[in-house]
């Protein structure tokens, strides 16, 4: 895709980042969950507008003289973002849970929580971008990436499978305890600001601690969203842009999900099948090529299993809140 594309495409996501900021949320309030639903839908339906736009691009042949985007024709090319969008999204779910014990952990008030978010993914943005440029070349340059993101997926799949949902003490996170040692922290929230001034000295606030915490959280999931991302389309274009829609709708999913988690036990599987899914096809892609709609077809299906069987079980006895639900404070306090 030329590089106008790109820096159109990013100029758009800037100025919809800077109106969201700017104007709507302007002043820090806590957000309801009716508000996030109807922006969780709002980013939904731009997405869905993007995959026309994604389509009329290739439909107008606007590709690079070489590269991935030649072989691919405008069905093709909005079928493939669409899944990806899917499965970063639905991937984006556990990213939630592990946000909301951050939140928790560090007592953020409610209405500061939107710009903590609004900054966590301003710099996913970046971080993404970077990550997904990086596996581009990659996969260009060495054949057998593929098969080491294949290998990567399936590890990761494995490891959710057995990893242990549980409250987190930031004091005992390696990112914190180094930020800590080289800079001066205070225990006590000023307000919204990420800095303030203690003592005469400058010092971090809980607020910067849980956006560095929020930040090193992100660059784990997208070591497994971004190649599962690849499993589904090498083209970098819409690798990226299906990552940067889907982590702009993580903020609204997440005020609008962060206290029903608990009500999706099997989600966590579905997503651990989706990944296990991607990895598989990724590895035996040489021999066996699955069609674009077959793939999706399979993801949707993978979904929809955990999340039916997830009501089914809410709807027969409560939920297990021990394991996903979370009451995130609503009050304003004074400490970490």
């Amino acid at each position: 895709m030329p590089w106008y594309v790109y820096a159109g495409f990013v100029l758009v996501i800037a100025f919809l980042i800077y109106f969201d900021l700017s104007v709507l949320h302007r002043h820090a309030h806590a957000i309801s969950v009716k508000s996030a639903l109807f922006w969780t839908g709002v980013w939904i339906c731009m997405a869905l507008l993007f995959n026309c736009v994604v389509y009329v691009l290739y439909q107008g042949n606007i590709v690079p003289e070489s590269g991935v985007s030649q072989t691919l024709s405008a069905s093709d090319a909005a079928l493939q973002f669409f899944t990806g969008y899917l499965i970063e999204y639905s991937l984006s779910l556990d990213n939630i849970f592990v946000i909301a014990l951050i939140i928790s952990s560090f007592r953020v008030p409610a209405e500061y929580q939107h710009r903590l978010l609004f900054w966590g993914i301003l710099g996913a943005v970046v971080l993404r971008g970077i990550m997904i440029w990086i596996g581009a070349e990659l996969m260009h340059r060495f054949e057998w990436t593929v098969y080491l993101f294949g290998m990567l997926l399936i590890i990761s799949a494995a490891k959710m499978l057995f990893s242990d949902d549980k409250e987190m003490n930031p004091d005992e996170s390696f990112l914190i305890r180094t930020f800590r040692r080289f800079y001066p922290v205070t225990n006590e929230f000023h307000g919204q600001r990420f800095f303030a001034w203690v003592d005469g000295k400058k010092c971090a606030t809980p607020m910067l601690l849980a956006l560095v915490l929020i930040e090193g959280s992100d660059v784990i999931f997208a070591v497994d969203s971004i190649p599962a991302v690849f499993g589904v389309t090498k083209d970098p274009f819409l690798v990226f842009t299906s990552n940067i829609f889907a982590i702009l709708g993580l903020r609204s999913l997440y005020f609008a999900l962060a206290g029903m988690m608990g009500h999706f036990e099997y989600l966590k599987y579905s997503l651990i099948v989706l990944l296990f899914f991607v990895g598989i096809k990724m590895l035996i892609a040489k021999w066996v090529h699955l069609s674009n709609g077959t793939s999706l077809g399979i993801i949707a299906a993978i979904l929809a299993v955990g999340i039916i069987a997830s009501v089914i079980k809410g709807r027969r006895g409560n939920p297990q809140t021990e394991t996903g639900t979370l009451h995130l404070p609503e009050d304003d306090t004074s400490g970490s």
